[in-house]
């Protein structure tokens, strides 16, 4: 975009993080929802030269030239980029960028805490500390001891750190920093190849990581290669005190083969904190409608850090400063 052109940026999912003052090269109008549903989603975009997004769907038809016809920039404010059509932006010259490397930290740490609530199945041990049935007592107090809902499905107790063997799938920045915190607390560490691919040196077959990991961490984007990578058939691959973790993307965990292999001890747990259909409720995932399963879920909030809101604020603000003087950063499309 030239020097001197007037924008409106379209701001369509500020509920996540507060959208920063630009400085452009000429005046700029905005209009900033902090959500933004369906049916209200083409009025908005409609006038715009630059949108940003973070999670809601741009389509192809959003990105055609009748519903946005003056579209020449959408920003992202995350990492992820999989909400955006990116095909649908190439074709028509719409320059699509991210803000990487934002979240970090906070996700890395996140993903240790899902990992702790899990092995040690905090979400269970406190449910059942805090139900009292009808006899009057709680389960604790009736039986002596709630060990049993610890022990795996081959009765044995839960493995201590130096004993994990964490296996990472998608090793970009938040895979090598989460690599760094678990080795810290004495865990071994093995990275997957990408599926169907020989591995180098460092890494090991993808089937192999499935059936080495006693905890099994997603760190990868939702692509059409990785949507349901981990499914029934993966799930059985992997011992029954093994613990999965996904804070990459949701879509790449088939929920449903999830709770079956819960139900039937095939693993011990799991913690989430991303899912097929986003914001999820009662009726939108199988993980939603089951009780007494081993299984810690989270809302999406894993980036959620004071830090991460000022790196995303000065990310966008950058980005969209940069290309509107012709200095493009962070391009994905």
């Amino acid at each position: 975009m030239s020097k001197g052109t007037t924008h409106h940026i379209a701001a369509i999912e500020a509920v996540h993080c507060p959208i920063p003052d630009f400085n452009l090269p000429a005046p700029y109008t905005i209009s900033i929802h902090n959500w933004t549903t369906p049916p209200e989603l083409s009025a908005r975009v409609k006038d715009a030269t630059i949108i940003l997004t973070t999670t809601i769907r741009l389509s192809a038809e959003m990105l055609s030239v009748e519903k946005t016809p003056r579209l020449r920039l959408i920003v992202v404010m995350a990492s992820g980029t999989d909400c955006v059509d990116k095909e649908a932006a190439i074709a028509r010259g719409i320059t699509v960028c991210n803000c990487p490397g934002t979240n970090i930290d906070s996700v890395s740490e996140h993903a240790l805490g899902l990992y702790f609530a899990t092995r040690r199945n905090l979400v269970g041990l406190t449910n059942t500390m805090t139900t009292v049935p009808a006899k009057g007592e709680t389960v604790w107090k009736a039986n002596g001891s709630l060990h049993p809902r610890l022990r795996t499905a081959d009765e044995k107790g839960p493995l201590l750190c130096s004993q994990e063997t964490v296996g990472i799938i998608g090793y970009g920045a938040l895979g090598k920093r989460i690599q760094t915190l678990v080795r810290s607390l004495g865990m071994k560490v093995i990275v997957a190849e990408r599926r169907g691919q020989t591995p180098r040196a460092d890494r090991v077959s993808f089937e192999d990581a499935l059936r080495r990991s006693t905890v099994l961490i997603l760190c990868l984007p939702r692509t059409p290669e990785t949507v349901n990578l981990i499914s029934a058939e993966e799930l059985r691959m992997m011992p029954c005190q093994a613990v999965l973790i996904n804070v990459g993307r949701g879509g790449i965990v088939d929920e449903e083969a999830l709770v079956s292999a819960l139900q039937q001890g095939e693993i011990f747990g799991a913690g989430m904190d991303v899912y097929a259909n986003e914001p999820v409720g009662r009726g939108g995932s199988p993980l939603l409608e089951v009780d007494g399963l081993n299984l810690v879920l989270s809302p999406h909030l894993a980036w959620f850090a004071e830090e991460t809101l000022e790196n995303l604020q000065a990310g966008v603000k950058e980005t969209v400063e940069r290309w509107c003087i012709g200095d493009v950063k962070n391009q994905v499309a």
